[in-house]
C-alpha cells in the first residue's frame, strides 16, 4: 500500500487527490494523510507563477513533515488577470523521492463582482461567500460549483490536474 501525503486538510482537495490516484492507478491501494498548515505563498496567489510555486512549496513542506511517504501532493488555487478578466484555476505538484509531476486545472473567468472583491484583497473563497451569500464554499463546491450549479464543482475541477500531475509516475520510462 502506497502512502500519499496531501498538503491540505481541505476535504475537497483531499478527495480530488484520492480520486485522481484511483483513476490513474486503479489496481493500487493508497493510504493518505492530510496535513493542515498555512499556505507558503500569499493567501490568494495572484498569478500563475505564484500559484505553481505555492503548490510546489506545499508538496515540499509535506515531504519534510512526513518523510516516510511515497508521494507528497501540493494543491494551490490561484487567479490570473488578463485583458478579458480574472481567471481562476489550480496547480497540482506531486513529488516522490526521485520524480516530480505537475498539472494545471482548467481555468474559468470569475464574475466581475467576485473579481472586484479579490482585487480589494479578499481571498477568492471569501469573495464567493459574499457574492453568493454562502459560508465556507471553498471547502465545498467552490466558485466553479456555484457558477455551474455543480455541473463542475471544485473537486471535479482539481481531479484532472491531479491525473495530469501523475503522468510521469504512470509512465516512468518516458519521464526519467
Amino acid at each position: 500500500m502506497k502512502k500519499v501525503v496531501i498538503a491540505s486538510s481541505n476535504p475537497v482537495k483531499v478527495r480530488a487527490v484520492l480520486d485522481g490516484y484511483k483513476s490513474i492507478f486503479p489496481e493500487q491501494e493508497f493510504v493518505h494523510i492530510g496535513l493542515k498548515f498555512d499556505s507558503p505563498v500569499s493567501a490568494q496567489p495572484m498569478d500563475d507563477e505564484e500559484t505553481l510555486e505555492g503548490a510546489r512549496k506545499r508538496a515540499e513542506i509535506a515531504r519534510g513533515m512526513a518523510e516516510d511517504a511515497d508521494y507528497w501532493v501540493g494543491v494551490e488555487g490561484g487567479i490570473h488577470e488578463d485583458a478579458h478578466g480574472m481567471l481562476a484555476y489550480a496547480w497540482v505538484v506531486i513529488l516522490s523521492n526521485n520524480k516530480i509531476g505537475m498539472g494545471r486545472s482548467a481555468a474559468f473567468y470569475l464574475p466581475p463582482q467576485v473579481a472586484e472583491l479579490v482585487k480589494q484583497g479578499k481571498e477568492l473563497g471569501e469573495a464567493d461567500d459574499i457574492v453568493f451569500n454562502r459560508t465556507n464554499s471553498k471547502q465545498e463546491n467552490g466558485a466553479i460549483g456555484l457558477l455551474t450549479d455543480n455541473a463542475i464543482d471544485r473537486q471535479k475541477l482539481y481531479e484532472p490536474a491531479v491525473v495530469m500531475a501523475l503522468i510521469p509516475f504512470k509512465n516512468p520510462e518516458l519521464y526519467p
